[in-house]
């Protein structure tokens, strides 16, 4: 098995020790440090009397899944990219992860203007899917970056959902649902490009009743 900080096939080498550290850090910013982006989707302005106190609610639960979604993204791309075994599957990895670290902050900001918080099971997202994650690339970059590809499949199908879903006057979490939706496709497509494999019949749908459980506990709790 490649363990993080070993040499990689390609002559790699990383310290055990700062691989280790690293990835403590970055779990403990993910999950307790304010999400933080210089790219800004271009929200439309919003007039604060378009929802009403239930599309309000409604709004809210969906950007709590929605945001649950990012936390479980940034353990699943981190848990990947700590047993990479390329450099250039880790930097493709990573450079996802701040992509979707974008998007954390933006679900992370429309929660506050909605007057609600975060899934408060967010933990427990994060470290499932960085074992996920982990336990995927151990397999080789293939099949990680083909889980990644099979993923962000089933996630453009979850944003198409909550775009179907959301209130007609929501534009502002609406922007923010379209702009994840492409980058998303990007992440899968890439993924694809460079070697991802088809995953086995029954992980699509394991990973499909994951996400359920998954997305029924965070529009709640």
């Amino acid at each position: 098995m490649f363990r993080p900080g070993s040499a990689s096939p390609h002559g790699e080498a990383r310290d055990p020790l700062d691989t280790l550290i690293g990835a403590a850090d970055r779990a403990l910013r993910t999950l307790f440090a304010p999400a933080r982006t210089d790219r800004n989707p271009d929200l439309p302005a919003e007039d604060p009397e378009t929802l009403g106190e239930a599309e309000r609610r409604r709004s809210a639960g969906l950007m709590r899944v929605n945001h649950a979604g990012e936390i479980s993204a940034q353990g699943l791309y981190h848990g990947q990219a700590l047993f990479s075994r390329s450099a250039a599957t880790r930097a493709f990895l990573e450079q996802a992860a701040r992509e979707e670290g974008d998007h954390l902050a933006w679900c992370e900001a429309r929660l506050t203007e909605l007057g609600s918080h975060p899934s408060r099971l967010n933990p427990l997202w994060y470290l499932g899917s960085l074992a996920i994650g982990a336990a995927t690339a151990a397999l080789g970059d293939g099949i990680s970056l083909g889980f990644v590809t099979e993923t962000e499949r089933q996630v453009e199908g979850h944003l198409a959902g909550h775009l179907e879903r959301l209130p007609a006057g929501d534009r502002r979490s609406r922007r923010i649902l379209e702009v994840m939706k492409s980058d998303e496709a990007a992440h899968g497509h890439g993924a694809r490009a460079r070697g991802g494999t088809a995953l086995p019949g029954p992980v699509p749908g394991l990973m499909r009743g994951i996400s359920r459980i998954m997305t029924s506990a965070a529009y709640w709790i």
